[in-house]
């Protein structure tokens, strides 16, 4: 499968993960994937070929991607951070990544599948532009492919973290996470500051502010049926799939028909 995939549209492209690059492929990277690989053993892989053809749309920095792709399925990438394309890039060699946004791609043949976890589609802050993600989707799958993420939800916040913060400490590097729910909006805030010690024994500090919207559980199915999916099915990640950490992070499933 030879597959090209490039933006339409006049969206800007979503880059602001790129000053969180380094840090997200040392830490969250190795540990979601292997959350989203348990969770997709569970929910998609099991239907597909050992050669099916994946679309890992907001494919961060690949390690999901080449996990997927050792097990013999081929693999295509997307991910609007150049900074996290070129670890992901290192991470899989294998695997075509492109640069492209999530709301404005298209793609030259269509897949079998297509994941986007880590809470991914949470940065889309716009129903609206949700809305445009999910068709841009259907269109890239084949008939009966499937289509797999997950999101953040309330729930998070219903047990009494509407704030939290953590930070992590080594010899040469820091990162301190201070996050904040605003219910009224259904969204959540994270201050995230990074510290690096460079070549010249000198300490560089970046400040990254991201956003997420906590979408209803309605509201993504009622998204997913306009863009014209169909059999889609809601998983609680830690009820139904036993996810290890209690989030309220949610994994869904919809078919192209």
């Amino acid at each position: 499968m030879s597959v090209w995939v490039r933006r339409t549209g006049d969206h800007e492209i979503f880059s602001d993960y790129d000053p969180f690059a380094w840090f997200y492929n040392l830490y969250w990277g190795p540990d979601f994937s292997r959350i989203a690989l348990d969770a997709l053993n569970q929910i998609l892989l099991p239907e597909l070929s050992s050669t099916a053809s994946i679309l890992d749309l907001c494919c961060g920095t690949g390690q999901l991607a080449a996990e997927l792709n050792d097990r013999g399925h081929r693999l295509t990438g997307i991910d609007g951070s150049d900074a996290m394309l070129r670890f992901a890039r290192e991470n899989a060699p294998q695997v075509p990544f492109f640069r492209a946004d999530a709301r404005s791609f298209e793609v030259s043949e269509p897949f079998d599948a297509c994941v986007s976890m880590f809470d991914s589609l949470n940065h889309i802050l716009l129903l609206n532009e949700l809305n445009a993600v999910f068709s841009r989707v259907y269109s890239a799958l084949n008939s009966d492919g499937v289509f797999v993420f997950d999101l953040n939800t309330e729930e998070e916040f219903q047990i009494g973290l509407r704030e939290s913060a953590f930070d992590i400490i080594e010899d040469d590097h820091a990162c301190i996470v201070k996050s904040k729910y605003d219910p009224r909006e259904n969204l959540k805030r994270y201050d995230v500051a990074m510290f690096r010690l460079n070549e010249e024994d000198a300490w560089t500090r970046t400040d990254v502010t991201l956003f997420q919207r906590y979408y209803s559980l309605d509201e993504i199915r009622a998204a997913l049926t306009l863009a014209r999916f169909s059999d889609i099915r809601i998983y609680d990640g830690s009820v139904d799939l036993g996810h290890p950490v209690r989030d309220g992070r949610a994994f869904i499933r919809a078919v192209r028909k």
